[in-house]
């Protein structure tokens, strides 16, 4: 897959806009060009269901006046004295924000690292649809799957220019190869649904397709035969899969912004005891090949390595110049371009690992739940209440004895943090990662 990402060209048009904004009374600014392409392919029951190609390039101007700020957004063709003209005449009657302007020049990266992040590699539609169609068929082979919900291959690149008007310049790019499938297994009402995926940034990274289907029929057809559990309290252990929704929510609530506008569960704990001092949370933005992996920020920042909760305890939010100047406080590298605006947000999230095996935290139970999806909206992070519908696996002396569905478990994110165990095997392949999690003491509602 070759680079088309023409960063010569990109970089010349962000430094225009920035010019532009200069000239139109701007008394700075800074523009980002965002530029991707993707072609992926879906097949079902060994057909080609749809083929697509998209390819996207656009531009966003920020500018300030005084402490006015306005941004706009546009394709990369748009004129850019026209462009620039607009966001200035909106931001002279933008309401005053104080905390708003470009990151200190001080804290600019000046030679960004090459974080290994683009594979040059090719992938044809043909070969896209043989993948596809491989793992589908590996997971129809599996004793107990009985149709296909279909499956799908998808290559892709994405790259970002960023220029200010002090003098930052600076751009990368990013490779994506992914496959996925999901099958189901049993009849009538019950059937059940499972899947399996890989998303990597380098294509010989990917897992193999027969084992990605492979994995996918089994854990339908393990589902098979699904009841309901007691209604109770209980022990929980979260698969992987879910573990990761749960570093999720611990990232949204050590978010800057959140606590900023005070819509965070964790807004007044600072150094306080947030999670069992088991735990412990990195964030690495310069991780080589990582799927969240930045060599700089969104507004020019190079981004360290970060112990976000260590031992338990809360050391950092994740901050962007403006959150941070809110809260008092220095951008840590973590502002993410949103189309014109920036915000915090993680990169490399992830729970660090324990030294007990998934194997070990299981046979401690004498009874508990072994959670492998959950569903619905029922987490509020200003109070950190947390009930979501849920199925897996019961646990009877130690070991997963009977598939279950239509439970729901709940507790507080406040309490299930402090009594929180990581087992031992953390996949760093995703931008938010988490070890199997075992949390005592939540409560079961099911039969």
């Amino acid at each position: 897959m070759t680079n088309t990402l023409d960063s010569a060209k990109l970089t010349d048009r962000v430094a225009a806009l920035v010019e532009a904004a200069k000239r139109a009374g701007a008394d700075a600014a800074d523009a980002v060009a965002v530029r991707g392409r993707s072609t992926g392919v879906s097949v079902r029951l060994g057909k080609v269901e749809g083929t697509e190609a998209s390819e996207s390039e656009d531009v966003s101007l920020r500018v300030f006046v005084g402490k006015r700020v306005a941004s706009v957004s546009a394709t990369a063709a748009s004129d850019p004295k026209a462009l620039a003209e607009r966001a200035v005449a909106m931001a002279k009657v933008s309401p005053e924000d104080p905390y708003q302007g470009l990151a200190d020049p001080a804290l600019l990266v000046k030679k960004p690292r090459d974080l290994d992040l683009f594979d040059p590699t090719e992938v044809s539609a043909d070969q896209l649809k043989e993948a596809a169609l491989a793992a589908e068929a590996a997971a129809l082979a599996v004793k107990g799957v009985t149709n296909s919900a279909g499956s799908g291959a998808s290559a892709g690149l994405g790259g970002l220019v960023l220029a200010t008007s002090h003098g930052f310049v600076g751009h990368y790019v990013a490779s994506r190869f992914s496959r996925s499938t999901s099958v189901i297994a049993g009849e009538g009402t019950g059937m059940e649904r499972d899947y399996e995926f890989s998303s990597r940034q380098h294509f010989s990274d990917l897992d193999a397709p027969e084992d990605i289907g492979r994995k996918a029929g089994e854990r339908a057809a393990r589902r098979v035969g699904a009841r309901k559990a007691a209604t109770g309290p209980v022990d929980v252990v979260f698969d992987p899969r879910v573990a990761r929704g749960i570093a999720g929510h611990l990232a949204g609530a050590i978010n800057g912004a959140s606590v900023a506008r005070k819509t965070s569960f964790l807004r007044d704990m600072m150094g306080k005891q947030v999670a069992a001092a088991a735990i412990t949370v990195t964030d690495q933005p310069l991780r080589l090949r990582g799927q969240a992996s930045r060599p700089f920020d969104g507004e020019g920042i190079e981004g360290e390595k970060l112990l976000m909760v260590e031992k338990g305890v809360l050391n950092h939010w994740f901050l962007s110049t403006s959150v941070a100047r809110e809260l008092g406080l220095t951008t840590n590298g973590r502002g993410s371009r949103n189309g014109s605006s920036v915000s915090p947000s993680s990169t490399n999230l992830a729970i660090e690992p324990g030294e007990r095996t998934p194997e070990d935290l299981i046979k401690s139970l004498k009874s508990g739940f072994y959670v492998t999806e959950v569903f619905g909206q029922g987490v509020d992070m200003v109070t950190g209440e947390y009930s979501r519908g849920a199925s897996g696996f019961w646990i009877e002396n130690g070991e997963l004895a009977y598939p279950v569905a239509e439970v729901t478990i709940a507790s507080n994110l406040k309490t299930m943090f402090l009594n929180m165990v990581p087992a031992s095997d953390l996949d760093r392949n995703f931008g938010t990662a988490a070890p199997t999690l075992l949390i005592e003491g939540m409560t079961l509602a099911g039969a």
